[in-house]
């Protein structure tokens, strides 16, 4: 993997992992995903509040939230655009834009 990816792909495997208890139940994963990754910092509040959602699995999922948070702000705005364009890849992959894909499908097969 080159190492311009591989920053990227540290964050995709753990919403892989995560991703699927943290956006449970959300209408459309991919815009709560996208919300966190918006700005130039990580939304370590919305983080917390999809975490609040889910008291019984907040154990496995705040420690890797934050590791995220942090591994993001530490990428390059180029980095940061390129795990964003990614997002959107992955969505219309999948027509989740309809907000029918369950959490677990979707994060499933990136």
């Amino acid at each position: 993997m080159s190492p311009t990816l591989e920053p990227i792909h540290r964050l995709a495997q753990g919403v892989r992992t995560h991703g699927p208890a943290l956006l449970a139940g959300m209408p459309d994963p991919h815009d709560e995903l996208m919300s966190l990754v918006w700005g130039p910092r990580f939304d370590r509040e919305h983080a917390l509040g999809l975490v609040a959602r889910q008291p019984e699995v907040a154990a496995h999922t705040l420690p890797a939230l934050l590791a995220a948070a942090d591994h993001f702000d530490a990428l390059h705005a180029g980095a940061q655009g390129r795990l964003r364009r990614l997002i959107v890849r992955h969505r219309a992959l999948l027509g989740a834009g309809d907000g029918d894909a369950e959490p677990s499908s979707a994060w499933a097969n990136t």
